[in-house]
């Protein structure tokens, strides 16, 4: 059975000292399909434009399609690998907070795919991302 607070709990956990933790990811919300963060938007993730950095958003929707794919292994056993990401940037972003949501397109045995779809707080889009994760045993 899915427990929504466990998951949250491990994701924030796994952050600590990752990039996750330098972007100021959080885990905010989670069910049986998809995973939800949101990530603050200030000059540490902006390109020198004083904008939302693509490579900042990439980060983001790579970090959450990835720790979604542990909702389907077993952590013990398996690994997820990102092995393919793709993203259109359709809006920017000076400040504020986004929100980014995996759900699940593919859930295969090796293999995961992910569309992800980052948000501001009107629920309009900035990206649109497409994951795909490779699941590996754990050596």
């Amino acid at each position: 059975m899915f427990d929504k607070d466990k998951m949250l709990q491990l994701c924030n956990d796994w952050s600590k000292n990752t990039l996750m933790e330098t972007l100021e990811i959080e885990y905010i919300d989670a069910g049986e399909d998809y995973l939800t963060a949101k990530m603050p938007v200030n000059s540490r993730v902006h390109q020198p434009m004083g904008l939302l950095h693509g490579g900042a958003s990439c980060a983001l929707a790579e970090s959450v399609g990835s720790a979604a794919s542990i909702m389907f292994i077993n952590p013990e056993k398996s690994e997820v690998r990102g092995i393919e990401i793709s993203a259109n940037h359709l809006r920017s972003k000076r400040e504020g907070t986004v929100y980014c949501t995996a759900k699940i397109v593919h859930k295969g045995r090796s293999i995961h795919l992910w569309e992800i779809k980052i948000t501001d707080e009107q629920d309009r889009l900035i990206s649109l991302c497409k994951l795909t994760n490779m699941i590996l045993p754990r050596k």
